[in-house]
């Protein structure tokens, strides 16, 4: 897994039938003080995530194991919205 920020969307209106309703989200990569990195995903939302969150992505096979991509094809899933993370006893809020 990947921690990154939404920064953006992608439409696609031609697309395999699978992803047909299927939200793709930008997805840049963060440091732990949340700053944006320049490596970038294109990945399906399986949670409601918005522009501006922190999210929690998984790549591979990985990504289809959610009731949103199952059996999807499907390489990049956001997966989990950051509240907060923890290192080394302290609590980084990630807005």
């Amino acid at each position: 897994m990947t921690l990154g920020k939404v920064t953006g969307t992608v439409v696609a209106t031609q697309k395999d039938e699978k992803l047909v309703g299927s939200k793709l989200m930008i997805v840049q990569d963060v440091d732990l003080e949340g700053e944006v990195e320049k490596q970038y995903t294109v990945a399906v939302d399986a949670v409601g995530a918005g522009i501006g969150e922190i999210v929690l992505v998984a790549t591979g096979s990985s990504a289809r194991q959610t009731s949103i991509t199952s059996n999807k094809p499907v390489d990049a899933v956001v997966m989990a919205i950051v509240d907060t993370i923890e290192v080394s006893g302290e609590v980084r809020y990630m807005k």
